[in-house]
Parts: C-alpha cells; structure tokens; sequence
C-alpha cells in the first residue's frame, strides 16, 4: 500500500538519490550509447579535438606569443595536462545545462529527485576524460616525461574538476528552464572561459599582484593541481591561489544546489 504524506518527498529527498541509483545508471549508460553507440564519429571526436586544441594552442601560445613553460616540460604536454581538467569541467557544464529539458517528459510523468538527471551527465564527460587520458600517456612518452609521485592525488583532482562544474550547470540548467534562451549563452561562457583559464599557458605568467585574485576563476587551481600531479616538481602548486579556487568551488557547489532545489518543484509546470 502506498501512503501519501504531505512533505514525504521533501524530508526523504537526499535518501531518494540512493533508493533511485539505478536511475542514475540507467540514463548515464544511455547517455554514453547515444554518444558512442553505432558512430564513428563520437569516438573520433574525443580524439581529434583535444589534438587540433593543442597544436593550436602550441603555436600560438608556445612559439609565437613565446610564453615559458613550467621547468622543462615541453609546451605540447604541458597544454594538454591544461586540457584533461578544461574539457572535463566544459563537458559537465554543457551536458547537464541542457539535460532538463531533454528529458522533458520523464519530468512530467514521474517523481524522482530531478537532481539525478544534471548528474547523470557527468559519466558521458568521464568516458571522453578517460579516452584524453590515454591520449595524454601517448603524447607523454613520445616526449619522454613520466609522472612523479604525486600522480596518487590525481583521483582527488577529478572529483574536484567534476564538483567545479556540477556547482554552476546547476544553477545554469534549472535558470534554463524557465529561460530558454541560456541554452545559447552556454556556449559563449564556455568559449569565453578556455581563454581566460590557464589551458593553453602555464598560471605562473600571471603576474604575482594578480596570481592570488585570478584564482578566482575556480578552473585554475582544478588545472593547476593536474599539472602538480602529473608533471611532478616541474609544476608548483601555488597554494594561497589554489586555497582560495577551493573555496570558491565550495561556494558555487552550494549555491547551485540551493537554487536546483528550490525551484525544483516548478520544473514540471514550467517545462
């Protein structure tokens, strides 16, 4: 027998998430089919972007506007470390931004924690991150740079790249649902942010009065951390910047959290 009780679903809320897990996996895995399912292309996109991306960036920041790489790491590898957390945080950001209204009519039908359907997302951007990664090893040892140690705190960094993008696509896909028209200013913050965060150059160019404040940008001590992690003492961390994109990922996790669920119950009527 089903009991209906005024504020059941709110109370239950968060132990929702875990009693609909399978809900979770089910439209992550269908995600990850429409992405890669039967094409050619899906997979190849995974590849050829992050390469033209680099050599573009290698070129133009590398060897015309000259700037310094971190030690002696060549600029190639050191753009597309920039790239693995970059591509990640955009992948999130863009997916679950739009995923509310792609799933229109399951909202409108059923009741679920709607927070599973933005997070689901996630594992499309993962499976991309993972084919970048190997992409990266390649790229590695051709030139013949190996990790050091700190490799071991790389996990730690991806949960922190997922965390910095889940705060603003949150903010962003339920903002989104009643105003459609965000779903074409996305695109331009992404644009807009591979250029202002530290992918293509190494943060030490930043000048030292600006360093503390341009960690502002939450991706920069995600990108920074990647690059201490897998390009070992060639790569310092700057840790007032990188305490301070900790809390500013903190902020924008809470933030976007307490917008989703605030309007969360209009979404049905509004979508």
């Amino acid at each position: 027998m089903i009991v209906l009780e005024a504020g059941r679903a709110e109370r239950n809320y968060w132990s929702d998430l875990w009693h609909y897990r399978e809900l979770f996996a089910i439209l992550a895995w269908r995600d990850i089919a429409v992405r890669y399912k039967q094409t050619v292309i899906g997979i190849a996109w995974a590849v050829v972007r992050p390469v033209l991306t680099m050599i573009i960036f290698t070129i133009i920041f590398g060897q015309l506007a000259k700037l310094p790489s971190d030690g002696g790491v060549p600029y190639p590898v050191l753009v597309f470390v920039g790239m693995l957390p970059w591509f990640l945080f955009s992948g999130i950001l863009s997916e679950a931004s739009n995923s509310l209204i792609s799933n229109t009519n399951l909202i409108s039908k059923v009741y679920f924690p709607r927070l599973i359907i933005p997070t689901s997302t996630c594992a499309v951007a993962l499976v991309d991150f993972a084919i970048n990664f190997a992409i990266l090893f390649v790229i590695m040892a051709w030139y013949g740079v190996m990790p050091n140690w700190q490799i071991i705190f790389l996990p730690a960094f991806v949960v922190l790249a997922v965390l910095a993008s889940l705060g603003p696509a949150l903010w962003i896909t339920a903002l989104n649902v009643k105003y459609r028209d965000f779903r074409y200013i996305i695109p331009f913050i992404v644009q807009f942010g591979l250029y202002v965060s530290p992918v293509g150059f190494s943060s030490a160019v930043i000048p030292e009065a600006w360093r503390f404040w341009y960690s502002l940008n939450p991706v920069v001590g995600v990108i920074d951390g990647f690059r201490w992690c897998l390009l070992g003492g060639e790569s310092r961390l700057y840790m007032p910047g990188f305490v301070l994109s900790l809390g500013v990922v903190a902020f924008f996790l809470w933030f976007g959290i307490r917008h989703f669920r605030r309007t969360e119950r209009t979404f049905a009527d509004l979508i």
